[in-house]
């Protein structure tokens, strides 16, 4: 085979590539619907001194799995208020001996629950600046915000993680987030 028609051949399996990549990656993210986040419900949403039980998710004793423990959250009046209280409750800092899987200084900036199910979740860009890394820690960084939802509030079906009011492909570059993940208790011992 000559040098030319190496270059030729190499040339065009570059081109099929980028096609390629663009019709199935770059296309379909361009073309997603963009979800509509509303700031937090004002503060009123949630009845003073009112709590209810909610089970929220930290690292387990050997660091592999979330452990659940029952916690008392204040309650907010609807699913949306009440899904906002819940994941407050979650990236507060944890009472020891337990220990967050969600970096320390991690907030909520926002959050949406859909009439499907669907719970958008905007959290602060500490969530990403602040995580230590590596598949293990950002599989239960998600997970534990994930279920606290889902395993406590029946309306919400799947959680979407926003950082910054963007979509983000994921946190430390091991778990996608570029649709709302479901309940998965396969993290939970």
């Amino acid at each position: 085979m000559t040098a030319r028609r190496v270059l030729g051949v190499g040339a065009l399996a570059v081109v099929v590539a980028a096609m390629g990549w663009a019709l199935f990656v770059g296309l379909p993210r361009a073309y997603r619907p963009r979800p509509q986040v509303l700031p937090p419900p004002a503060p009123a949403a949630a009845a003073p001194g009112r709590r209810i039980k909610a089970r929220l998710f930290y690292v387990s004793e050997d660091g592999t799995r979330l452990t659940g423990v029952e916690r008392d959250v204040a309650y907010g009046d609807g699913a949306a208020a009440q899904a906002q209280e819940i994941i407050k409750a979650q990236l507060a800092p944890a009472a020891a001996p337990l220990i967050s899987a969600v970096p320390a200084g991690t907030t909520l900036r926002a959050l949406y629950v859909t009439s499907n199910g669907a719970a958008y979740v905007d959290l602060s860009r500490e969530v990403v600046n602040a995580h230590p890394g590596g598949s293990l820690d950002e599989l239960l960084t998600i997970y534990s915000i994930v279920n606290a939802l889902t395993m406590n509030l029946p309306a919400v079906t799947s959680v979407q993680v926003l950082v910054d009011g963007k979509e983000t492909d994921t946190l430390a570059g091991h778990v996608d987030l570029r649709r709302p993940l479901t309940k998965n208790v396969s993290w939970v011992e």
